[in-house]
């Protein structure tokens, strides 16, 4: 059974789906259901233990919530029963992943100094000089680019500030809170936003949805995902619930 891109939890009204996680379980020798269908306290219960003694794809415990999300769900059922989201919805921001992928292994020169040849040029896209924090200039770039490709406008908020974006963004907005209930509203090519606090966040695109991660492009990152790090680098394991702001859709 796929993942039903929502997430299951106590009173989930939809019995088939509710029977498939409670007899996994019993399979698994977790709980003692009896495959009622009614996602109640003991299923609550068998979830959460489930959960402690389980890891996700990159080895992390699952939080134990007791509730089923895209990445429980993926553990439960296998990497094949939550689809992978790999193909953009329309040509811009098929084009923009080219060109971002494109620029994956770009650094800083030198390191930790906000600055390089490219690096300046992701600045000078939003009128800022060397030295700022860059991942929402490279997003601007990145688009900027792909819209001179294909010969026309580019729609994103000229910004080099992630949460500027945020708020002044006339684009479709994702909220992190829907995006977890429902991971399939987020398509490769939105741009994610994550709020530090203190007016300071960390932003990207999303390359491909698999399992509950995402696979992005990020500017002035690192291989953990850090926001102000050295370089453009291609992640993998990001997971969706890691995202507190939401997304941008661009169409």
């Amino acid at each position: 059974m796929n993942f039903p891109n929502r997430i299951i939890k106590a009173g989930e009204t939809d019995t088939r789906i509710v029977k498939a996680i409670q007899q996994r379980l019993v399979e698994l020798g977790i709980g003692n259901l009896e495959g009622t269908g009614i996602f109640g306290p003991k299923t609550t219960s068998a979830v959460k233990q489930f959960q402690s003694t389980h890891r996700d794809k990159e080895g992390n415990l699952l939080l134990a919530d007791g509730k089923v999300g895209s990445v429980t769900w993926e553990v439960l059922f296998g990497e094949d029963s939550v689809p992978v989201s790999e193909d953009p919805p329309n040509a811009l921001l098929n084009e923009v992943l080219k060109v971002a992928v494109g620029q994956v292994g770009v650094m800083e020169d030198p390191p930790g100094s906000n600055m390089g040849e490219m690096v300046n040029k992701y600045l000078a896209s939003v009128d800022c000089d060397p030295g700022n924090f860059w991942c929402a200039a490279f997003v601007y770039w990145c688009f900027n680019e792909a819209a001179k490709n294909l010969s026309r406008r580019n729609p994103l908020f000229k910004t080099a500030g992630c949460l500027d974006h945020w708020n002044n963004t006339t684009a479709r907005k994702i909220l992190a809170a829907d995006a977890l209930n429902k991971p399939s509203l987020v398509k490769p090519g939105a741009i994610f936003i994550i709020d530090h606090g203190g007016g300071h966040g960390h932003t990207g695109i999303v390359e491909k949805l698999a399992g509950g991660f995402l696979q992005t492009v990020e500017g002035n990152s690192n291989p953990s995902g850090s926001s102000n790090g050295i370089g453009v680098f291609r992640l993998t394991n990001r997971k969706i619930n890691s995202i507190n702001k939401g997304f941008i859709a661009y169409s």
